[in-house]
């Protein structure tokens, strides 16, 4: 129970940001520019702080890289397998597929904290900047198969990667910040959490998705059921210790961002279905995520 508690009060943002989008008259316009804001400003901060700030030796990156990998990579190949399983049309699949394995980092970030404190954090911190350009490559290449668009050049843009990048090199290199320019980065970076996840809230959608019920089905199963198995199972394979291996879990239990959405708008894919998607995966994992945590406590 004590869990569950914990998750409760980022959920509960996720209702409040649902709220104030859809009963206060906060606008779509008034989020569209809060989220850039979290996007390109607040949550680059967030991740260049933390990764910097912690002491990380070279071994513990290359450890969190393959766990990485290896999460990534199965959750790509389950999603991949609807194809030839379900044949499902390549931009449905394409479309569904990301919300399989991609993943919401602002409540990444904020379960960690409320589970693991800022060592927590800083380990989720790395798992991201790992995952992110796999996720984004595999996400954007599938799509970019259907449009011409070049994916390598959309993953170096991320300023999500660029800040997780950066923050590790400056790590390893011993860079120390300035006082006022550290107190500021950890000012904005507060911000990032609380403002990320009410954006959540106010992207969900329950319309789309008519006629794909399979497809939704097996995208839920994987994101909400396999990964966390995987996760569970790459940490005893590779022997990490129990902090490293809560947050792996945590990793594996998230449910997809809204950004999923935003890319097959943008790259001409089933928007409705992937909005869905987002939707239930995020209403579920309220429940999914406290119990996977119990289960492996």
């Amino acid at each position: 129970m004590s869990i569950a508690l914990l998750v409760f009060p980022d959920f509960l943002l996720v209702a409040l940001g649902w709220l104030l989008r859809r009963r206060y008259g906060f606008t779509r316009e008034f989020f569209a520019g809060l989220e850039r804001l979290v996007y390109f400003v607040l949550f680059p901060a967030l991740l260049f702080h933390s990764v910097l700030r912690t002491p990380i030796s070279p071994s513990t990156a290359l450890e969190l890289l393959q766990a990485c990998a290896l999460v990534m990579g199965a959750g790509i190949a389950l999603c991949a397998l609807a194809g030839p399983v379900l044949r499902a049309p390549p931009i449905a699949l394409a479309s569904a597929s990301q919300c399989g394995y991609r993943f919401n980092t602002y409540l990444a970030l904020a379960l960690a904290y409320n589970l693991g404190g800022t060592a927590g954090q800083t380990i989720m911190a790395l798992i991201l900047g790992f995952a992110i350009p796999i996720g984004n490559f595999a996400a954007v290449y599938g799509l970019a198969r259907q449009n011409g668009s070049n994916p390598l050049r959309e993953v170096l843009r991320n300023p999500l990667v660029l800040s997780t990048v950066l923050g590790l090199a400056g790590n390893l290199a011993g860079l120390q910040l300035p006082g006022p320019v550290d107190v500021f980065l950890s000012r904005l970076g507060g911000a990032a959490l609380a403002l990320g996840i009410l954006c959540i809230g106010a992207s969900l959608s329950w319309q789309g998705g008519q006629g794909s019920g399979r497809l939704i089905a097996w995208m839920l199963a994987v994101k909400l059921l396999a990964m966390p198995l995987v996760a569970l199972g790459v940490a005893a394979l590779l022997g990490l210790d129990a902090a490293t291996r809560q947050m792996l879990l945590v990793f594996g239990t998230l449910p997809t961002a809204s950004a999923a959405y935003v890319l097959a708008i943008r790259m001409g894919g089933d928007g409705r279905m992937v909005a869905l998607l987002v939707s239930l995966g995020t209403l579920l994992s309220a429940a999914t995520i406290p119990l996977w945590l119990l289960l492996a406590g």
